[in-house]
């Protein structure tokens, strides 16, 4: 554990860590184009900092403000390694450090294709993600892990060809890039995904050749390889998944099943300490959008219910119902995102008078809503919390 203790301050070259007198100087590459050329490193060791022992180097580093990541892994191979590393994370996390930004894959107006967008990162403005590599898909699976958001599978057109994709990749949110991982064992779409412990869940799902899946997989990020585990208890499809905090269950729920007419309310429950499933009967169905809070409390907004929040706590398996105040159209439909604790609903459609809602579920009666600046630039398709 680092020996480090104090109250969060505004980042101060002037205060950091560096003794008596002596100031946090990085070098003028900093202030080039994150694209610049990594230099080359001839030297089988060359310190992070010179005149100073890594570890106290590492803590320096870590107390620089988030958008200057980037910039500082185009310094040196030894600088992108340990940005792009979890224990970077870890050592901001224990120093106090971790910035939330929202990133949203945001529809262009007329069909033109989407882009992922970081809200409010720097001055208050959005920002665009480099392009994703691969063809524009649909029914994919997002997930972030260790600072980095997961793109997987899904149905894709490229050059006249339709196919369900296999394809995974992975968004670096501190070097702010893209490259992509093993293939999934499976290619699916409509799928269920979510992260447990540190490994990534995928189940069910729609088949290349228009199949309905029970299979699912896992992927370990340290091996950078999927393994199919033990199936579904049936086969499912448009459906969603959430973990339940710290060594929890894998709940998979909504959509369709085989062995059900219309949508499924059964709650496939996968404990991965016992390498089982298992199964509850008081699910959501045909929802539209999902967001969990905390380690535990799943939000929900169904197709038939756009102005209500259905709030689930799987340590009783209950429900509750949240009316969503009115604000711009009521017809306006709703994708939940998720900042400090709190739900933000964005607009799925370009609507000028529409103010993202926020629902705090700590707040006292009466006060839970509130609005707030953070609005995708266009048509809001998913959006994902990434903490580094």
């Amino acid at each position: 554990m680092l020996a480090l203790a104090g109250a969060r301050e505004p980042f101060d070259q002037s205060k950091t860590c560096l003794g008596a007198g002596a100031k946090l100087t990085f070098p003028a590459a900093l202030k080039l184009s994150s694209r610049m050329m990594i230099q080359e490193e001839s030297d089988p060791y060359i310190p992070l900092l010179p005149g100073l022992p890594d570890e106290l180097a590492k803590i320096c580093l870590a107390l620089v403000p988030r958008s200057y990541f980037p910039a500082m892994g185009a310094v040196s191979k030894r600088w992108m390694t340990f940005i792009g590393s979890r224990e970077f994370i870890f050592v901001r996390k224990e120093l106090d450090k971790l910035e939330e930004w929202i990133y949203v894959l945001t529809a262009e107006a007329e069909g033109k294709g989407n882009y992922w967008e970081v809200l409010g990162s720097l001055d208050q403005k959005n920002r665009k993600l480099p392009p994703m590599p691969g063809p524009a898909k649909a029914g994919f699976g997002v997930v972030v892990l260790g600072g980095k958001l997961f793109v997987m599978a899904g149905y894709a057109a490229d050059l006249g060809k339709e196919f369900v994709s296999d394809e995974v990749y992975q968004y670096d949110a501190c070097l702010n890039r893209w490259a992509a991982l093993a293939r999934m064992n499976v290619a699916r779409r409509d799928f269920a995904c979510a992260e447990v412990d540190g490994v990534i869940y995928v189940a069910g799902g729609v088949g290349p050749a228009g199949d309905n899946l029970s299979s699912v997989e896992a992927y370990d990020p340290h091996h950078n390889a999927w393994t199919l585990i033990q199936d579904l208890r049936r086969p499912r499809w448009g459906c969603f998944a959430f973990a339940s905090g710290s060594g929890g269950k894998l709940y998979v729920m909504g959509g369709r099943s085989s062995f059900t007419i219309g949508n499924s309310r059964f709650v496939d429950v996968y404990d991965p300490a016992r390498r089982t499933w298992g199964e509850t009967k008081n699910g959501c169905v045909m929802v539209t959008s999902h967001a969990v809070v905390g380690e535990r409390l799943l939000f929900c907004i169904e197709w038939r219910s756009q102005r209500t929040l259905a709030a689930f706590d799987p340590a009783d398996g209950s429900w509750r119902k949240v009316p969503v105040p009115l604000t711009g159209s009521s017809s306006t439909r709703l994708c939940l995102g998720v900042i400090a604790g709190k739900v933000l609903l964005f607009s799925t459609e370009q609507e000028p008078g529409y103010q993202t809602l926020v629902y705090d579920p700590a707040a006292p009666k009466g006060s839970e809503w509130g609005t707030c600046e953070l609005k995708p630039s266009g048509m809001c398709i998913c959006s994902v919390t990434i903490e580094v």
